[in-house]
């Protein structure tokens, strides 16, 4: 076992990392974004909006993160005509999986809030698009916090695969290392270290949410 490679090419680390994050970040905004759109859709009582989220979660939840990376990455660009640069088509393909499982943790989440508590807002005369906006979906992240702390974690270890379309992540900056010292091992062996490191202090983040929120009750 050798690192003393890393003496010279820590920087390459620390670039992947810097990308790592800012790709999870932006997959995380959007996704939630998109989820909590999804999840209303699919308990709306509109047929047709109930019938395309519950199509799209099914079709993204039945599919490989792989093919999906392939069809933003390859597809669209055929036919937009634009080809997208590596990063954006990223965080659009990890934004497509993820939406779909946040949706169903959101849905989740709503459907497990007494129902009597929208009945007694709108005998209140609240709207219920408010109702859902103050009451109902800030209760609804209290409980699914944990599921999405884990899908929050699941993303940013997924990300690794969009080393293949040459985003500079952490396993492409490894991968890259390994081609330049001829050690197939050690490399590998900081990337795992550093996507603990990142997912461990995540997890222990959601932990003090957890419990602030417990008290806050």
């Amino acid at each position: 076992m050798d690192f003393s490679f890393l003496s010279r090419y820590y920087p390459m680390y620390i670039t992947g990392t810097l990308n790592t994050l800012a790709l999870a970040f932006f997959t995380l905004l959007l996704g939630v974004v998109f989820g909590i759109v999804l999840a209303l859709m699919r308990l709306s009582k509109n047929p047709i909006l109930k019938g395309f989220a519950s199509s799209y979660i099914e079709f993204i939840r039945g599919t490989p993160l792989l093919v999906q990376l392939y069809i933003v990455y390859y597809g669209l660009p055929q036919v937009t005509g634009m080809r997208f640069p590596s990063f954006f088509a990223g965080i659009i393909a990890l934004t497509v999986n993820s939406s779909a499982y946040i949706a169903e943790i959101i849905r989740a989440g709503i459907l497990s809030v007494d129902a009597g508590q929208m009945e007694a807002v709108r005998s209140l005369g609240m709207s219920h698009t408010l109702s859902m906006r103050y009451i109902i979906i800030p209760q609804a992240f209290k409980n699914i916090l944990p599921a999405l702390g884990n899908e929050f974690i699941v993303v940013i270890k997924e990300s690794a695969i969009v080393s293949i379309i040459g985003i500079y992540d952490i396993m492409y900056s490894g991968n890259i290392i390994r081609g330049n010292t001829y050690r197939p091992f050690e490399p590998l062996i900081i990337v795992a270290i550093i996507y603990f490191i990142i997912t461990f202090g995540l997890s222990n983040l959601m932990g003090i949410a957890e419990r602030r929120m417990r008290i806050s009750d």
